[in-house]
């Protein structure tokens, strides 16, 4: 069973992925879609101050960002970054949606919106979503 603590820290940790994910594919996408990445970065920098605000309200110290992150797979064109954030969206959601049943009150309702909010973003990006955001599913 995951505590609401180490949920909190997958979450977290998502977002910090997220952020970093974000500058590759910045810059690798153009026009509209790097107004999209550029907002999306936005949003999980917010998300990744008050998730490890979070962690520490509740008694833990927030992990830490890594230095670098390994992709998983390479982004060598705006087709690659699209695909990469995609994946970095379903994988934010699917940290939510673990904090989502880890959580209860205002954290679990914060964990909610993220969660939503990532599943829309990865619609945004690969034009179709899952059934169940935030849920382990195959596209």
């Amino acid at each position: 069973m995951t505590t609401i603590v180490d949920a909190a820290q997958a979450a977290l940790a998502a977002e910090h992925a997220a952020v970093y994910g974000y500058g590759v594919v910045g810059g690798q996408v153009a026009g509209s879609r790097r107004a999209e990445a550029q907002q999306a970065y936005d949003a999980h920098r917010a998300r990744r101050d008050v998730m490890a605000r979070t962690v520490a309200d509740l008694g833990a110290v927030p992990v830490a960002a890594a230095a670098g992150y390994d992709l998983p797979f390479a982004v060598t064109g705006p087709a690659g970054a699209v695909r990469l954030a995609g994946y970095l969206e379903d994988r934010v959601a699917g940290a939510y949606g673990d904090l989502v049943a880890a959580a209860i009150g205002g954290i679990r309702q914060d964990a909610a919106a993220a969660m939503r909010e990532a599943a829309v973003r990865a619609v945004r990006w690969t034009g179709g979503g899952v059934a169940f955001p935030g849920v382990a599913e195959e596209r």
